[in-house]
């Protein structure tokens, strides 16, 4: 027996001398953020552990010689275990072309790409470092179905599932947030984005109101911060154009113990460019902190600061487009913006199958003008019209959501509630504005004539439910419905009329929007998906305001039906997915001339808007990736009368039915870290009236990207407009003649950066 004993003991002994704990932790390789819920496995045997919510393992191995490291769409790594104890942070790059990656602005929560019945793209750090993106549509214009117009210094309108327009059809999202309120539309909201702090972009395509409410009609597109990185880092970036354009951006980021810390901002100028009167300066900053309290809450807070200004150019006449003539009419006009917005989120895991966020928010938001639309010429004079105004807001919302997963086929409800209160001011005056012989407007003086003034109590409030489950193995539905309460308080400081807008008034607007659809997997990386949604938008401030008296409006809105696939190829080296669609747009506020002459807004407007889209990624070799993504769409007025004229059944204005966008980028094995690309942009022909009756052919463009990094330093060249072709991003026509508004010239851009980064 004795001897028994001293056997086992010294089996004990030998094992546990031989047996070893290993620690590490994992981050993403292009954000250095901690990774939670990363697989950590021997890798000849089924046993392991995963990361915890700071990317951090431990785990026991004897007689391994290696562990394999796996997490949703990401590239697995093995390492063998003796490696893993030098290691201080084990870094797991995305894969290129991964079609299961993990998204969270489908359901307000994360989920793989798979299990969500919507068309949605995300840009990945990886792209948006690559692209080096001086404004945001020169990422955002390589997804699917997409086409941000550029106007200028940051200034934009948008067209998803829609033509080109400027109503409120598209809901801007920082960190799952609008960015705006309810009721305030404007078309430039991206200006108020920090892209320096932006870690990765999703962008849903078709309603997604079921979950967001009003505005998300089009799209949603969500811009993601960065986090707090596990590793000290710091990074400073300087570049600038042959067109005068300078810009420095800056970050600095770490977690020390429970707490983490990211800082980032930008500082961008432009002087002296190819057109005239188009100088603008911008100044971004974001901070956020995160504190994991424990392993069950985790309080983050987050602040960005905007600080813009800009001349306002304006479109040009046929005349000077064509002979490419940049003079600006504009000499005095300007857009100014100030914002402000802080969040703080208390997230709760009750248990690994249930767990609560509760995020309060403050918004403070000002944009000032001296507008060139609003400049109207006296006719038979060198005088003419115009209005400086500023209209501001603030925020106090709250949003608190909760979800719980089931055992029963895989059960998940989601469900939540919001509340934004946004108390909105708006006052314009009247400037008497002076031409030259030439026709440009060169000077104006300021007056004592108010012409609008106006306060807005905005009160929308909301609640949303989510519930999905999988019947069957492989299919997963969807179900979803959202009530949204929307509270106008309008107190016209004016006496009513015309120009000062309607009598003091209260108004509110209801809306149900469901949301139902399934995927379902065909396994070796294929599946397919369908869903039926319904988005809406209410009466914007300057819709129901403007006039003598309220006009009487219900909020437009739109029934999508989709369906779509998507595939993996040539052995994981390809991705493909398509979506095929047809949203029915009905009580769309058309503004109609009356037999008196005077214009009012009315729920008359019906369109059809149907397409197609797609998305190829293909890596045929290591070092060369291929992309290619685009839409072919249709858009028709099914019903729409501006009180003299009938366009029923014509094209939509500004509808290209072709938009596409293919990219090529070679790294060479033979020189690590040295990257070259070239990238096609097509926009076909459109219609520049409603009445069909002038065309704009549209416009290829081409743009090269080179880059070189070398362990923390970077450097890189960007040629946008290689051929310096004459374009423009938009083109109109009214009753005052054509408008075109021109696309940058032929740029160059070079930026060097370098990344400190610790262990």
């Amino acid at each position: 027996m004795k001897q028994c004993c001293l056997l086992i003991i010294a089996c004990i002994a030998a094992y546990s001398s031989y047996a070893q704990q290993l620690h590490g932790r994992v981050a993403d390789a292009q954000t250095k953020e901690a990774l939670p819920g990363v697989n950590i496995r021997w890798l000849h045997a089924a046993a392991g552990c995963s990361t915890n919510a700071a990317g951090k393992f431990e785990i026991t191995v004897a007689g391994i010689d290696s562990v394999e490291i796996s997490y949703t769409g990401y590239l697995s790594r093995k390492i063998a275990a003796k490696e893993i104890a030098a290691m201080p942070v084990i870094y797991l790059q995305q894969g290129a072309t991964n079609l299961n990656e993990i998204i969270v602005s489908s359901s307000r929560d994360k989920q793989r790409r798979t299990e969500a019945p919507v068309a949605i793209s995300t840009l990945s750090p990886q792209t948006l470092n690559e692209t080096k993106a001086v404004t945001i549509d020169q990422v955002l214009n390589k997804v699917s179905g997409v086409y941000m117009v550029d106007l200028g210094n940051e200034q934009h309108t948008m067209a998803i599932r829609q033509p080109i327009g400027y109503k409120s059809l598209f809901l801007y999202l920082e960190d799952g947030i609008p960015i705006r309120t309810i009721g305030d539309f404007n078309h430039n909201a991206l200006i108020e984005i920090n892209m320096a702090a932006v870690k990765n972009i999703e962008v849903i395509r078709g309603p997604a109101s079921s979950l967001y409410g009003s505005e998300a009609v089009g799209g949603a597109v969500n811009f993601i911060t960065a986090s707090p990185t596990l590793v000290p880092t710091a990074k400073v970036q300087l570049e600038g154009s042959n067109w005068g354009y300078k810009r420095t951006d800056f970050s600095v980021s770490n977690t020390v113990k429970k707490i983490g810390f990211a800082v980032s901002g930008y500082y961008a100028n432009q002087t002296n460019g190819y057109m005239d009167h188009s100088d603008f300066h911008k100044l971004s900053l974001t901070a956020k902190v995160d504190y994991q309290i424990n392993e069950k809450n985790k309080w983050t807070n987050a602040a960005t600061l905007i600080n813009y200004k800009t001349d306002q150019t304006g479109g040009l006449d046929s005349a000077h487009f064509f002979a490419k003539d940049y003079r600006n009419f504009q000499t005095f006009t300007y857009r100014e913006v100030k914002a402000l917005r802080v969040r703080s989120t208390l997230e709760h895991e009750w248990n690994s199958s249930s767990h609560t966020n509760f995020t309060v928010f403050f918004r403070n938001n000002t944009i000032g003008q001296n507008p060139f639309y609003a400049i109207k010429d006296i006719r038979g004079t060198l005088k003419a019209n115009g209005q400086i105004n500023s209209d501001g807001f603030n925020s106090y919302g709250l949003i608190v959501q909760h979800k719980k997963q089931f055992a029963w086929k895989d059960a998940a409800l989601i469900a939540g509630v919001s509340a934004d209160y946004s108390p909105a001011t708006y006052l314009a005056s009247y400037i008497d504005i002076t031409k030259d012989a030439a026709g440009y407007y060169a000077s104006y003086r300021a007056t004592d004539s108010v012409l609008t003034d106006y306060h807005v109590g905005l009160l929308n409030s909301a609640v949303y439910t989510q519930f999905e489950f999988s019947p069957m193995e492989r299919m997963r539905i969807v179900a979803a419905l959202r009530y949204d309460r929307m509270d106008y308080n309008f107190e016209n400081h004016l006496t009513p009329s015309a120009y000062t807008g309607a009598p003091s008034e209260r108004n509110n607007f209801n809306a149900f929007t469901p949301k139902v659809g399934l995927t379902y997997d065909l396994g070796h990386q294929r599946g397919l998906y369908a869903n039926y949604s319904v988005g809406f938008a209410p009466p914007n401030i300057s819709e129901l305001y403007t006039g003598v008296k309220v006009p009487v409006l219900k909020p437009a809105t739109y029934q999508n039906y989709e369906a779509g696939g998507w595939l993996g190829f040539a052995q994981q080296k390809g991705y493909a997915d398509l979506s095929v669609y047809r949203m029915n747009g009905t009580n769309e506020i058309v503004s109609v001339r009356n037999a008196d002459g005077v214009y009012e807004n009315r729920n008359t407007g019906a369109t059809t808007h149907s397409g197609v889209e797609w998305n190829v990624k293909y890596t045929p070799l290591p070092s060369l990736f291929i992309r290619s993504s685009g839409t072919y769409a249709v858009h028709i007025f099914k019903a729409y009368s501006d009180g003299s004229k009938i366009y029923t059944n014509n094209q939509m204005n500004g509808a290209p039915k072709w938009i596409t966008n293919t990219e090529i980028t070679w790294k060479p094995a033979l020189i690590k870290g040295f990257r070259i690309g070239g990238e096609w942009q097509h926009i076909s022909k459109y219609y520049m009236d409603a009445a069909n009756t002038s065309v704009y052919n549209g416009y290829d463009l081409f743009n090269a990207r080179m880059g070189y990094a070398f362990k923390g330093f970077e450097c890189w060249l960007n040629c946008m407009n290689i051929g310096d072709q004459l374009y423009a991003t938009t083109a109109e026509k009214s009753a005052y003649g054509k408008t075109y508004r021109i696309g940058p010239r032929q740029t160059f851009t070079f930026g060097v950066a370098y990344t400190f980064t610790g262990k």
